[in-house]
């Protein structure tokens, strides 16, 4: 029989969601696989383990007892942190300068390392993501790819596994990985009685859906805030880039060169946001048809609206609202 060792590393201020969801959800499949009655001659072992020898305190402030790490794990996975949505990551990740370096050690010896939400900045801090393509919580996406821009970041995907990385997205993307994890070692049937048993959906592949611009727009520099605020007030209004640099009062060429500098897209694309979030505000609040909605953010077009709305959400309108 062989047995597949994986540790989840436990570290102060962690998130005990991941810590433990994870963890459940590779025993529930052990289990299942053995009632099964598969001959694989694969068993998951899975320990939580921490670096400090004691007491871990996780976020929320309850302390767990947890095993020191002992030889050679095939999968080590890295949980995200509590954190605020404006973060200081150098001081954030300063205390874990241990597990960091737990962590590059292990890759080295050979370990497949995966992360959860933002425990892809541990990873980012050992090294592990430089051309990698990567992704994390979409909230925390655009630090990560400030703070590690050799990574070739995918801030929409749930899981992405590149070589021995694998990362994910925010913190019920532990239960992908898991579903993930369980069908390469434990295989597809396995992985969808394990979805079924637990009632995890199946698979997801974009964060797109949840995107919340709302949160986004106040980590936006001050200057593109006032512009998404000033486009959120005349969504119906005919796109003008001269009319729009008036208003405030520079150049269309210095309105272009401000928004793309803080944001890295365009005046057009911000107001294309806008409009797209006041659909989905819409779809949830409102039983008015489709069109209405549509035509309320500024379109004429339903079909051209629709392709707008799936670039940026990755499902139809009509599917966003049954979601």
């Amino acid at each position: 029989m062989k047995t597949i060792r994986m540790a989840v590393l436990a570290y102060n201020g962690c998130m005990p969601t991941q810590l433990f969801g994870i963890a459940d959800v590779l025993r529930i499949a052990s289990d299942i696989d053995d009632g099964l009655g598969a001959k694989r001659g694969v068993r998951l072992d899975v320990e939580l383990i921490g670096l400090t020898g004691r007491n871990v305190t996780v976020a929320g402030g309850l302390a767990l007892r947890v095993g020191r790490p002992v030889g050679h794990y095939d999968l080590l996975i890295v949980p995200g942190m509590e954190t605020r949505r404006q973060p200081d990551w150098s001081a954030k990740l300063a205390p874990l300068t241990r597990e960091v370096a737990f962590i590059r050690h292990g890759f080295a010896s050979g370990s497949t390392v995966a992360s959860i939400c933002v425990g892809a900045f541990l990873l980012g801090e050992a090294g592990l993501l430089a051309a990698r393509q990567v992704t994390t919580a979409w909230l925390f996406a655009g630090d990560l790819a400030a703070r590690y821009p050799a990574a070739r970041l995918q801030s929409d995907a749930i899981l992405l596994e590149d070589g021995a990385v694998i990362t994910s997205a925010a913190v019920s993307s532990a239960f992908d990985l898991a579903i993930h994890l369980v069908k390469r070692h434990l295989g597809a049937e396995v992985a969808t009685a394990t979805a079924n048993a637990a009632l995890l959906p199946s698979q997801r592949t974009s964060q797109a859906p949840y995107v919340d611009n709302h949160l986004l727009e106040r980590r936006l520099p001050t200057f593109s805030q006032n512009l998404r605020q000033w486009f959120e007030a005349r969504l119906t209004e005919d796109y003008d880039l001269e009319r729009v640099a008036q208003a405030f009062h520079v150049s269309s060429r210095t309105l272009m060169r401000r928004v793309k500098g803080e944001t890295g897209v365009s005046p057009l694309a911000l107001l294309r946001e806008a409009r797209v979030e006041k659909a989905k505000q819409l779809l949830k609040s409102t039983r008015w048809p489709v069109v209405r909605i549509i035509e309320a953010v500024g379109y004429s077009d339903p079909a051209s609206f629709a392709r707008l709305f799936s670039e940026q959400v990755g499902e139809t309108p009509a599917k966003y609202r049954r979601r």
